[in-house]
């Protein structure tokens, strides 16, 4: 059982519980009420009701029971395969799917449709919940990931991610003009203290390096080439906000009136390169970017 301790700050005042703590936490707004429901979010040991408001400065305890193995289980959702071998298998995740279930969110993944397709056949070393992953990419965020499907490939594939040999270049539609042609973001990042949501640079968090080359400029927006030394959570998304130029489209960093009606950052992993766990083989892989993506640089190329 995980415990999570939310406190309430005085703004927050008068917010309905359920909404509060999805506001406040990776926990969905359903999630949350059923958590009420179960009674197990509560002050003072009391429980709460998903409809109660809350109050500043108390603080809130949540119990997240652990995943059930027997929850992740195999979907016939359509793969977009780039490529696949006994060892590793490498896919193109679209824009709104989740690599792995979580609380709320337990089906519809990655996670569920590598379960359905390549059965027994990913590796164990993240447990049940996140079997053959060996990095992640936002949900809203598209584009190349690999996959491991033993044991052996798993350790060597993040084995060359610790040790930043792997490749993974992205592009990124960016408010704002870049005026540098290129550049280094090194910038550490933590989850913020101010909302547990959402990640933050910050001199207590972990290093963090992004590199970025301009493909093209549009005026009130760039097109950039965002190339991962590091990976932490949100990376790219917090890295670009922190020197004004956050993603178009991006519900959390970016800006609040959008140009366009968008479901999500238009931030696309195209290329990803590493060597072959077993082979040794160097390989690199570049998908394209996806048609919503396209749409809006073809009516900024048209302006």
């Amino acid at each position: 059982m995980e415990m999570i301790i939310i406190e309430v700050e005085p703004e927050n005042e008068g917010e309905r519980l359920d909404k509060f703590i999805a506001d406040n936490s990776d926990i969905s707004r359903s999630y949350a009420a059923k958590l009420c429901d179960e009674g197990l979010v509560t002050i003072n040991n009391k429980p709460l009701k998903k409809k109660d408001r809350v109050s500043g400065g108390s603080e809130i305890v949540i119990q997240v029971p652990e995943p059930s193995e027997l929850s992740v289980e195999g979907e016939n959702i359509p793969l977009d395969i780039v490529y696949e071998d006994s060892d590793i298998i490498v896919v193109n995740k679209p824009q709104g799917m989740c690599v792995h279930p979580a609380p709320g969110n337990e089906s519809g993944t990655l996670v569920n449709a590598l379960i359905f397709h390549c059965g027994n056949e990913l590796s164990a070393i993240n447990g049940v919940i996140r079997p053959g992953i060996v990095h992640r990419i936002d949900k809203d965020t598209s584009g190349l990931l690999v996959a491991a499907k033993n044991n052996d490939a798993h350790l060597k594939l993040s084995g060359q991610l610790k040790e930043r040999k792997a490749l993974r270049k992205y592009v990124a539609l960016v408010n704002g003009n870049i005026k540098e042609d290129s550049g280094t973001i090194n910038k550490p990042v933590a989850r913020s203290s101010a909302d547990r949501k959402k990640m933050a640079v910050s001199v207590s968090g972990r290093e963090a390096v992004t590199h970025f080359n301009v493909l093209e400029r549009f005026g009130q927006y760039t097109l950039a080439e965002c190339i991962l030394e590091t990976g932490r959570t949100h990376q790219i998304r917090v890295h670009m906000a922190s020197i004004g130029h956050s993603i178009v489209g991006d519900p959390v960093y970016g800006i609040k009136k959008e140009k366009f009606k968008l479901s999500g950052q238009l931030l696309h992993a195209k290329t990803i390169g590493f060597t072959h766990p077993r082979t040794g083989e160097m390989m690199e892989f570049t998908s394209e970017i996806p048609a919503y993506f396209e749409n809006v640089l073809k009516k900024l190329r048209k302006l």
